[in-house]
């Protein structure tokens, strides 16, 4: 696996902490800085993600694709899934995060509670990378909600 991440440099007489990611599976997204108040020329513009939240946002990716794919391999009907992060980070450098609470909402027909809880576990204790190497150093927790489709699957 491979990224490149390139700062996209000076903008006129504007400083920019803009950063351009491309993937090696040929995929490119942008981060950014917050404005820095007191040093403007430091700070990002606010136009894309900050590099830690790409990294929450990655582990619930990871997370999530765990999961749906353990449920469907049981056999299980699930018609939908998302996650919610919310964390806390250290408040002196480095920030690592902290803390990172996880709530899964999955939509499903007749999805077992045990099934979810043991899929999210499962990811959690074995397959997703991404929350394994977070929580070397975040507490992290998780819950669940599970909501009957409409349609039938």
């Amino acid at each position: 696996m491979e990224c490149t991440v390139s700062w996209t440099g000076e903008t006129g007489a504007k400083s920019s902490m803009g950063f351009l990611a491309e993937t090696g599976s040929g995929h490119a997204f942008m981060m950014d800085g917050a404005p820095d108040l007191d040093k403007p020329q430091n700070g990002g513009k606010n136009l894309a993600p900050r590099p830690m939240e790409t990294v929450l946002a990655g582990t619930g990716g990871c997370t999530a694709y765990d999961v749906v794919l353990i449920l469907k391999r049981g056999r299980h009907r699930v018609t939908g899934c998302s996650v919610k992060l919310e964390s806390t980070r250290s408040e002196v450098d480095p920030k690592v995060f902290t803390k990172i609470h996880m709530h899964f909402t999955l939509t499903g027909h007749q999805l077992s509670p045990a099934a979810v809880e043991r899929a999210i576990a499962m990811s959690h204790d074995k397959y997703c990378s991404a929350s394994i190497m977070l929580a070397k150093t975040a507490e992290i927790t998780t819950s669940f909600e599970i909501l009957e489709s409409q349609a039938s699957v």
